[in-house]
């Protein structure tokens, strides 16, 4: 049986690595902001040809058996038009921010998906304040 290759590396050096922000000063409870950008340090491309399908974020509460999907954010404008390739009127940037509150520590992890390069996994660490 295969399993599921997931890549991982140092998002300053590969353009496909989710980059993961989150505040310092998190309340238990109380709503904070996350942002999951692709290609933070060297820009993806954003073609018909090559992108960014979708990207996954999930939160593993510590010491939880299981993480909770936090949301799938799909983006499905890559500049297809019925003149060609890349030159449609709309493309989809590979990047969201999310509102979310937690009860306990732990860590966020964010998988995205490169129609050509496949999946790509980073994650975060939760501290509460």
């Amino acid at each position: 049986m295969s399993e599921l290759y997931i890549q991982r590396d140092d998002w300053k050096k590969e353009k496909h690595m989710p980059v993961i922000e989150v505040p310092e000063n998190i309340q238990a409870g109380e709503p904070f902001q996350v942002k999951v950008s692709i290609g933070k340090e060297i820009p993806h491309p954003n073609t018909t040809e090559h992108h960014i399908t979708w990207i996954d974020l999930y939160f593993h509460p510590e010491g939880g058996k299981f993480p909770h999907q936090v949301g799938h954010y799909a983006f499905t404008a890559h500049g297809e038009a019925v003149a060609g390739p890349n030159q449609g009127p709309a493309y989809s940037l590979p990047e969201i921010v999310v509102s979310l509150k937690v009860t306990k520590p732990g860590v966020l992890h964010a998988l995205a998906s490169c129609n050509i390069h496949g999946l790509w996994e980073s994650s975060a660490e939760l501290k509460l304040a």
